[in-house]
């Protein structure tokens, strides 16, 4: 008598459902383990005469005597960790349960408090994994989303509030996952099957609410027919997002192209009830003369964004935060 498919697929989910829960328990606790530590921490050491001396004794004296007592795991710098997870987060409330140690790890290094609590509710409400919370955090997403007309912190407060595209819309997508050559040796082509190959890295770096259509998306008027190189739709904007890839600095031509492809699909392609369609010229580098002398400057739903195939580098990080910080 053979076993059913379906009897067998059901303890099988029943199991795995337990797993998940007794492992999102297990992580929880040593969450707030590593929070009570952090704060019993921080309380002895405001016992000290010399804070700063006794602080680094206490520190040492504990891993050591931890070490002989339970074995290895809570070195010193681990005890550092949670010393500092309870300085930035001395709130037991505010700590997401679906991270993990690993994500809080990244999230104490970083020091502004409101960059830091952005990175906490997106790596929380978006899913992220830990490799893709320390990509945002190398690739500047917060910082790249505030020196455009991004406002992260309007788009943390929900879906409820009145949004529009600048608000979705970066002045610099970094894809370094595409893992194409830098400087270009690829055609535009390459460049589209890269992105299609890496798609969900794309979608997470184009940000909230995009999703994918189709690519080189046929447009058919009496007399021709045009390619669009990708499609995508913003569910929070409710409106068609059409992407025109360049390898080559923005130009006259790209911006009058991308104006053509919005004017024929809000005529030929738009649906009933959806929102104004949106532009996005994805080109290597933006002339801000150029923008501000064309249509770009006053249509509200066309936008020219450069890209790069490279992280930034702790120098560019650096400079970066300088901008914000005199802004």
């Amino acid at each position: 008598m053979e076993l059913d498919d379906s009897f067998l697929s059901e303890i099988k989910n029943i199991l795995f459902t337990a797993r998940r829960q007794a492992y999102t328990l297990v992580n929880r606790a040593m969450i707030d383990a590593y929070w009570d530590i952090g704060h019993r921490i921080i309380e002895e050491e405001q016992k000290g005469a010399k804070r700063a001396e006794y602080g680094a004794f206490l520190l040492r004296q504990l891993a050591q005597k931890l070490k002989e007592d339970i074995g290895k795991g809570l070195d010193e710098r681990e005890l550092r960790r949670m010393r500092q997870f309870y300085f930035c987060f001395p709130n037991r409330g505010a700590l997401r349960p679906e991270l993990t140690w690993t994500h809080y790890t990244y999230l104490i290094r970083i020091e502004d408090p409101r960059v830091r609590a952005y990175y906490l509710k997106e790596a929380a409400d978006q899913s992220w994994g830990t490799r893709q919370l320390e990509r945002n955090i190398n690739s500047l997403y917060y910082e790249r989303l505030r020196s455009s007309k991004h406002d992260p912190d309007l788009l943390n407060k929900g879906i409820g509030d009145t949004l529009n595209p600048d608000h979705f819309v970066k002045d610099t997508y970094v894809m370094e996952f595409l893992g194409l050559d830098v400087p270009a040796r690829f055609s535009e082509s390459d460049l589209e099957t890269a992105i299609l190959s890496n798609l969900q890295h794309v979608l997470l770096e184009l940000g909230r609410g995009f999703a994918f259509v189709g690519r080189q998306y046929c447009i058919k008027t009496d007399t021709r027919q045009y390619y669009i190189d990708l499609v995508f739709y913003n569910i929070f904007l409710k409106c068609y997002t059409l992407i025109d890839l360049k390898i080559s600095a923005l130009s006259h031509q790209d911006i009058g192209q991308m104006d053509m492809y919005v004017r024929m699909w809000e005529d030929l392609k738009k649906v009933p009830g959806d929102n104004p369609t949106m532009g996005i010229i994805l080109c290597t580098e933006k002339d801000t003369t150029l923008v501000k002398y064309s249509v770009l400057e006053e249509n509200k739903q066309l936008f020219a964004s450069s890209y790069r195939l490279v992280l930034p580098t702790e120098e560019e990080f650096s400079d970066e935060l300088k901008k914000l910080t005199q802004t």
